[in-house]
């Protein structure tokens, strides 16, 4: 039995010939017989530590944040985007298909999961607030680790610094969680000038902007953060580490090296995907993107679906020299790797780009996990939440966590992903002055509603018959009950507040 549902892609998608076949997931028996034969190892291997030998080492954790990543990835299904190493790390980790963000936007997603708890209870819905002008006790996740003795270091962007006019700075970091922080700055932010800016009247942060760069892999952000960390994995080898490596990529605007680009002739990529009946039947706050498409022709929309491939293809290299150093280490074998993005991204899909929305696109992220001794290359189809990553990385290294952390371990999916799992997703947006939005998502719907109890409108999708979100249901009499059923749980989880004014929650001039 196939494991794998993947991404639902662009129309006219084009499958390269001379790419890397794909990881297979593996099927449940397949499963549960390699995660016996690692249990078994486990076992002998606590044999000899009770027989007198040396006791196990704590686990390391490697978190790789990636900055607006969608599942445009390989492993993901994508019949176009080139990412050998991160499909490698699906092979050697469970990977979760339905995945959500609890918020669209760097600061809101970055605080929620740093510190397990939803956006509305740690009170962070814009850009510029700091988690602890609201929450001053909290302890995070790198925090936690550092508590119980471990080497706790990060280089680049995790929480939140505004890429790329603020990039080389901590932006809002947590001096608390770390012991030791690298804040590159490369090449690609030290020549915005030569982009091709296709939205000129946008600040460059949010602006669709190509720069297919002559300058080496070397000399950009990223991969000066990927060599700063294989510098902290060399020098803590000896000692349990919690390393994070915080990519920009695939960020606004969108700079790689040249070859990255070369791997996405033009005429391979189609433009986005457009339906007759999309956004008549959907509220006019849930449109973030306005016009659609900010009037942009199709050509102008490939070149910008273009720079976004390029930039995942660069960040796919640069996870690649991660996952190559720990295995040159050996440290592959006693490192918890996660793979996380902050948010999804919109490619034009109902005429949207960038986040802020509530879309599919916008809401799910990708992510991995690497548990020594438990599953590899298996795909995971249960709905969970970024919000669960700190439980679940705690609980794998056996540390306690505290109530404010309101996330669920996934550790029992780690151990079988097939395992009935009955929660949904939450996630929540905010508009300047005004209510904002929340959404609910489960194995088979989503549900969001707008404004003070859904007053400025409300979306219904069956993703079993419309996974590209095109007919909102939520006006049908046929669905009221599956409707009233789903406001009435996601009002439980989500209480709306009224977005907080400002700029800080990103216009046309506001850096993200």
């Amino acid at each position: 039995m196939s494991t794998h549902h993947p991404l639902p892609v662009q129309p006219g998608g084009v499958a390269r010939k001379d790419r890397a076949p794909e990881p297979t997931p593996l099927n449940r028996r397949q499963f549960i017989q390699g995660t016996a034969v690692a249990s078994a190892a486990a076992l002998l291997a606590g044999k000899a530590e009770a027989a007198g030998a040396a006791p196990a080492r704590p686990l390391n954790v490697l978190l790789i944040g990636a900055d607006d990543l969608n599942c445009s990835l390989g492993c993901y299904g994508h019949p176009i985007v080139r990412t050998p190493h991160l499909d490698a790390l699906a092979g050697r980790s469970v990977r979760f298909d339905r995945a959500y963000c609890q918020f669209p936007l760097c600061t809101p997603s970055r605080s929620s999961m740093l510190t397990g708890a939803r956006p509305n209870e740690v009170g962070v819905l814009d850009l510029g607030t700091h988690f602890r002008s609201k929450m001053p006790d909290a302890v995070t996740l790198p925090h936690l680790f550092r508590q119980h003795g471990y080497r706790v270091a990060r280089a680049g962007k995790v929480f939140h610094q505004s890429y790329p006019e603020k990039t080389g700075e901590p932006g809002l970091d947590d001096p608390a969680a770390w012991e030791r922080v690298a804040d590159p700055r490369g090449w690609d932010c030290e020549n915005l000038g030569l982009v091709t800016n296709y939205t000129p009247e946008r600040a460059i942060g949010t602006a669709l902007a190509n720069l297919a760069a002559d300058a080496p892999d070397e000399a950009h952000t990223d991969a000066l953060t990927a060599s700063a960390v294989i510098g902290m994995m060399e020098e803590f080898r000896d000692r349990p580490f919690f390393l994070a490596a915080g990519f920009t990529r695939p960020h606004a605007p969108f700079i790689a090296p040249r070859k990255y680009f070369d791997l996405y002739p033009l005429e391979e990529i189609p433009p986005p995907p457009e339906h007759t009946e999309d956004l008549r039947d959907v509220p006019e706050i849930a449109q973030w993107t306005k016009p659609p498409h900010w009037g942009l022709g199709a050509e102008a929309q490939r070149q910008a679906i273009r720079g976004y491939y390029a930039s995942v293809s660069f960040l796919d290299a640069q996870v690649g020299r991660l996952i190559g150093a720990l295995d040159r280490l050996g440290l592959a074998e006693n490192t918890i790797v996660v793979l996380w993005s902050d948010h999804g991204f919109l490619l034009g899909e109902h005429g949207q780009w960038l986040k802020q929305s509530l879309f599919e696109q916008s809401a799910r992220v990708p992510l991995m996990i690497a548990a020594p001794g438990l599953g590899r290359g298996a795909a995971c189809h249960r709905v969970v939440e970024s919000l669960d990553i700190y439980p679940t990385v705690a609980a794998l290294a056996g540390l306690p966590v505290g109530p404010a952390v309101t996330g669920r371990s996934l550790v029992p999916l780690l151990r079988d992903p097939f395992a009935a799992w009955p929660h949904a997703a939450f996630t929540q947006v905010a508009r300047r002055d005004a209510f904002g939005g929340a959404s609910l998502r489960t194995e088979r719907w989503r549900y969001s509603e707008w404004g003070s109890h859904g007053d400025q409108g409300g979306e219904l999708y069956d993703h079993s018959a419309d996974p590209l979100e095109y007919r909102n249901l939520a006006d049908d009499p046929a669905w009221a009950t599956v409707r009233r059923k789903l406001s009435a749980q996601l009002r439980a989880k989500v209480p709306l507040a009224k977005a907080l004014p400002g700029a800080a929650l990103g216009g046309a001039k506001a850096a993200r």
